[in-house]
This record gives C-alpha cells, sequence and structure tokens, in this order.
C-alpha cells in the first residue's frame, strides 16, 4: 500500500496595497509627514521609511521587501536634492525593475516638491506638482491613482499615529517664557472723526453721478442715491465743479459705522465695513502711486516696490530710532537681474483699525547698467524669488520693510494718506509688536546689520550664476 504525500498549496502572493514613498530623509520628512496620513485617511495603505524602522540590515531589507513585494506604487519626492541622493538613487533602480517585472509603465509617480533636473529611469514620466500648494497636489495625487485604477478601501481606513508622534518629536521645544514678536501690521494712529454722506440737491442721473464719484481724486462709495467719503462738504462741492449741489445728509462715527452701519441709511455693519476698507485700500494705491512707486498686480492685490525715484540701485537705506540706526537695501543686482523691495498692503479693523503689509520682491532686466523692463512671465519672477530671496533672513526682511517705511514717511513722523485734499488718515510705521506667552529656543547669532552680509543680495552675481 502506498500513501501519497500531501501536495502543499502553494502560498497566495501578497496584495501589492501599499503606497510607498520614496523620500530623502530628514529632508522632505515635513512633506511625507503632512502626505501619509491624509492619503491612509483616503483608505490607501501608505509606507514610509520614517516609521519603526532601525539602522543596517534589517532596514534595507524591509524597504527592498515592501517595494518588491507589496507597493502598487511608489511615490517618488523630487527635487534636486532629493534626486541627488544615494538611497533613493537606489530605490529608484529597484522600482524601474519592478516596473517591468509587474508591466507598469507608471508604477513610479514622481511627486514636484521643487523645481528638478531629469534623471535617468524618471525622465518620460509625468510628474504630480506640489510646488505651488501642497493640497492641489493632493488633490492632483488622488486624482492620478483613480485614473491608473488605484482604488482606496474606505471600508478600513487606518491612520497611523505614529505619524503624529513623529511629528511632535521633531517639533521644538516650546520654554514657558513670553516672548517679544514683530508683526506686520501698522496701527492706524489717526483718522478722521467720522464718515460723511453726501446727497445731491435736487434731481441728477444717478450713473452720471456714479461715473463723476470714479473721477474724483478723493476715495468714496457710491450709495443710494448719494456716495460716502471722508473729506469736507466744501471739497466735495468744489470737485463737482458747480455741475450738481451737494448737502451733507449724514455723519457716523468711522467706529460705529465699520462695526453696525447705518440704519438711516439702510446699509448694514459688513457692507459700511467692506465699503470704508475699499475706501482706505484705494487711499492707499493712490498714495503709493503719487509717490511714484512701480505698480505690480499680483494675484488678488496691489503691490508697489520702489523705482530708481526713491532709492538708486545698492543704495542702503538708513532705519531705525536715532542711535540705534540700522541700513537695508530696498534694490539691487543679483543673478543678472534687478530685484526691487515692495509690498501689498490690506487695511483691517480687528481687533483694531490697522494695515496688514506683505513683503514682496520684483525682479526687472538689468541692462547696460540700469534697470530695464519688468519682467513679464509670472513664472521667471516666482523662479527667481525662489533663488534670489531663499537667504534672506528674519532680520533681512524686516530690515527692508523697516526702509521701505522710512521712505513712505519722508520728513514725518508718520505714513500720512491722504482720503480729502487737508484730511488723512495716520500710520505709525513702526510694526506693531505681540507678546508671545511662551517661547522656543531658536540661536539668534546675526547683529544688527547683518542683513546685508548676504552676497546674493549684493553686488554682481557669479559668473556662474549669470549663467543660469
Amino acid at each position: 500500500m502506498t500513501i501519497d504525500a500531501a501536495i502543499p498549496t502553494p502560498a497566495l502572493p501578497e496584495p501589492r496595497d501599499i503606497l510607498f514613498i520614496s523620500k530623502a530623509t530628514p529632508g522632505d520628512d515635513d512633506f511625507a509627514l503632512w502626505l501619509a496620513p491624509r492619503l491612509e485617511a483616503a483608505g490607501f495603505k501608505v509606507f514610509a521609511d520614517i516609521l519603526n524602522l532601525t539602522g543596517g540590515d534589517i532596514w534595507r531589507r524591509v524597504v527592498t521587501n515592501t517595494l518588491q513585494a507589496k507597493s502598487v506604487k511608489m511615490l517618488l519626492c523630487c527635487s534636486d536634492d532629493t534626486l541627488g541622493r544615494q538611497g533613493v538613487l537606489e530605490e529608484i533602480d529597484i522600482a524601474c525593475q519592478v516596473s517591468k517585472d509587474i508591466k507598469d509603465e507608471t508604477f513610479i509617480i514622481p511627486l514636484r516638491l521643487k523645481p528638478y533636473k531629469k534623471i535617468f529611469g524618471i525622465a518620460n514620466l509625468n510628474y504630480v506638482n506640489f510646488v505651488p500648494s501642497w493640497a492641489d497636489g493632493l488633490d492632483s495625487l488622488l486624482e492620478t491613482l483613480k485614473r491608473r485604477g488605484i482604488r482606496p478601501n474606505p471600508d478600513s481606513i487606518q491612520i497611523n499615529p505614529n505619524w503624529e508622534l513623529y511629528r511632535k518629536r521633531l517639533s521644538i521645544k516650546l520654554l514657558p517664557e513670553p516672548e517679544r514678536l514683530t508683526s506686520n501690521w501698522l496701527r492706524v494712529a489717526e483718522a478722521p472723526d467720522a464718515i460723511h454722506y453726501f446727497e445731491p440737491v435736487g434731481s441728477i442721473d444717478r450713473d452720471l453721478m456714479y461715473e463723476q464719484c470714479a473721477q474724483l481724486s478723493f476715495p468714496n462709495e457710491p450709495w443710494a442715491h448719494g456716495f460716502f467719503a471722508l473729506t469736507s462738504l466744501e471739497e466735495v462741492n468744489r470737485s463737482f465743479s458747480g455741475l450738481v449741489t451737494f448737502k451733507l445728509a449724514a455723519s457716523i462715527g468711522l467706529d460705529e459705522f465699520q462695526k453696525n452701519g447705518s440704519e438711516y441709511l439702510g446699509i448694514r455693519g459688513q457692507d459700511a465695513s467692506n465699503k470704508l476698507m475699499s475706501m482706505l485700500r484705494r487711499a492707499w494705491i493712490k498714495m503709493c502711486e503719487e509717490k511714484g512707486l512701480i505698480r505690480y498686480e499680483y494675484s488678488g492685490s496691489t503691490g508697489f516696490h520702489i523705482g530708481e525715484q526713491q532709492a538708486g540701485i545698492g543704495k542702503q537705506i538708513s532705519w531705525g530710532r536715532q542711535g540705534e540706526r540700522h541700513r537695508s537695501m530696498l534694490r539691487n543686482v543679483a543673478r543678472g537681474h534687478v530685484w526691487q523691495y515692495g509690498v501689498t498692503a490690506t487695511p483691517n479693523f480687528w481687533p483694531f483699525p490697522h494695515f496688514k503689509l506683505k513683503s514682496r520682491v520684483l525682479f526687472a532686466s538689468y541692462v547696460d547698467d540700469k534697470m530695464g523692463d519688468v519682467l513679464g512671465d509670472p513664472q521667471k519672477q516666482h523662479k527667481l524669488r525662489r533663488s534670489v530671496c531663499k537667504g534672506w533672513r528674519n532680520k533681512q526682511w524686516h530690515g527692508r520693510l523697516r526702509a521701505f517705511l522710512e521712505l513712505m514717511c519722508g520728513e514725518s513722523s508718520y505714513i500720512r494718506i491722504p482720503v480729502g485734499h487737508e484730511t488723512f488718515i495716520k500710520l505709525d510705521p513702526s510694526p506693531v509688536l505681540f507678546t508671545s506667552p511662551v517661547s522656543t529656543y531658536l540661536p539668534d547669532e546675526e547683529d544688527g546689520d547683518a542683513e546685508e552680509a548676504d552676497e546674493t543680495t549684493l553686488g554682481r552675481p557669479d559668473p556662474e550664476e549669470e549663467e543660469d
């Protein structure tokens, strides 16, 4: 009698259901810690070498086995720095072989974190762009996975808590000590007591009146049969040159108007606040134009930059209190272009009236030792900002802002924004200081004038840089 040996059942291959994040350590850690839990929340399984791996052979075996046998896609973080790492290059080699073995030409999905040079193995692959916004990049990545048939499993969503624990270990420790912080807010030090509502005496074509309002030299906002302004009745009637006579129909305290509007005039608080902000914004723009600053339209806001009228190329502008003077440049040459510091300004009323400034840098061509045309290509502007300004530190940005504000003040102690012939909004040029109840330990090794030690903002660029 013979007994047949039991025939073992071959083990089924493990399913490929893991998104493998290939990254540089520690350069891409922040991105991986941001991306991984969001992919898990969407229903995917994720692997990154941040968690639960020790060094040596165990680490290499786990990484290699996960990539070769369990991963359905490799998400490759891409920047020149990341793609120059030996470990990342080895993972790309393995992924290229996996791509051939499983006949998936799109096994590797490049994630563009910064502009990068193409390298062997991924040169022809389309990337998902995370440069403008990580959130937008994630949306594009999820759509890409969907198009390529990689489906999440909404029934087994598990977010590994170790992502957050690891992120907290990397965070900077808070110190129980208060710290003074400088903001980008300028307090409104003085403003007219009231906003006025003017109505025409007698009948007038409303559309014609609105057209005339748009041409007035002072900011105003049409409403119902008249318009709001911060100037006097005399200036209003003088501006209309006798075409029509106006009367003062109402005066409302500025604070009351922006909070509650006016029941008498039928305007609600939010609408009143919007109209007042619009007037202040246009007053700022008109003041900058009259000072001869260079206007540039950014997405959703208008910036004004220092030009030749305000400061020559390479000229240092003094700023600060008497006895504590500093110097900063607002225009210079770098990478073969002229950079010019400027700001966009946004009025706001909460928690107190102020203007919030955002620093900007605008580039123009540099021809025969002179500034040429402002670059019209937003992408080139962006690329130059990323390269030239990356070496600027907080003190440098702060110094340029203070120098800019010094120029805006001129001989006055305030920035005077005209809202009428003899009526002004006055801004305190010293940014508002806040006190944080906690602090962090960060080394501060720069002295007061360190803002001009950066060679990328001073003098001519290196010949090698000019070839870029």
